[in-house]
């Protein structure tokens, strides 16, 4: 069974996203029901949502969304990563209220489309150490230019659990395997930070894909990590811009092949119930 870390709902009708204007095939409504419907199909039990960067003045209006998708009888929805702002001198008020509420799992604020210094300001780093000792975690998604910050900020929080987004965001249409591979090997290093395998079909080339051409990459971030450090998710509705859940699910099995029984079930469920204690 599978246990889906990363899944984006949006709700254009509820929420508002500033981003989607730009966002070309991904400027639509990706809706619960539509996901849910195929992944019951593919052996996903249980989801966590990701936050969809909405506007700033509807990120807890957000985890008031999924909590109450959660709440529904037979739902896949077992919890979410809300956003936050960890820059802001507001955060800690937000963090308060934010532990108030049962559904949220963890945080993220995403950087890969932020600039780079952001994750280096005094408040940002005083404000994610507040999530030690809570059980909470910190999703960091960023370019593999980027990932020595990301390292910086988990040898200054050995003590916060923090998730690394889509195997540090690759550009595998690019080329880029040398960079990111070096950067890879040393961000795998600190033991507080897992890595999730998700996301990497949207940065081949969606047309023409093929396993060859993303396998690198997996294999890589596993073997960086070890699979007692890696959780799985589905990135949709993105990985559906070079494919479907379907598609994603069953290269992820072929990634998988010959793996053992065992460390494969750590990869796609146990260690992700461990983490976000999400019970047997």
């Amino acid at each position: 069974m599978i246990i889906d870390t990363h899944l984006h709902i949006v709700d254009q009708q509820a929420l508002t996203y500033p981003w989607l204007a730009e966002a070309g095939p991904l400027n639509r409504n990706a809706l619960y029901e539509d996901y849910a419907r195929e992944a019951r199909r593919l052996g996903i039990e249980a989801v966590l949502h990701m936050e969809v960067d909405v506007a700033e003045e509807d990120i807890e209006k957000e985890s008031d969304y999924v909590a109450s998708m959660a709440a529904r009888d037979g739902s896949l929805l077992v919890g979410a990563i809300a956003a936050c702002r960890p820059e802001s001198a507001d955060f800690a008020a937000y963090f308060d209220r934010a532990r108030q509420n049962p559904v949220i799992k963890g945080f993220r604020r995403v950087l890969h489309v932020m600039p780079d210094e952001l994750s280096e300001g005094a408040v940002f780093r005083d404000n994610i150490s507040r999530l030690k000792g809570t059980g909470l975690t910190f999703d960091l998604v960023v370019k593999p230019h980027q990932l020595k910050k990301a390292a910086a900020l988990a040898d200054l929080n050995p003590d916060v659990q923090f998730i690394l987004d889509h195997c540090g965001v690759p550009d595998i249409k690019g080329g880029g395997y040398d960079l990111w591979r070096n950067e890879m090997t040393e961000v795998a290093k600190r033991p507080n930070i897992t890595g999730k395998l998700s996301g990497i079909v949207a940065y081949t080339d969606t047309e023409t894909w093929t396993l060859d051409d993303i396998r690198p990459y997996a294999e890589h971030t596993i073997g960086s990590f070890g699979f007692d450090r890696m959780v799985w998710g589905s990135d949709w509705p993105v990985c559906t811009l070079a494919g479907t859940l379907s598609t994603w699910v069953a290269a992820t099995h072929a990634l998988l092949e010959g793996v053992s029984a065992e460390d494969k079930a750590k990869l796609l469920s146990g260690n992700a119930r461990r983490i976000w204690r999400l019970g047997a």
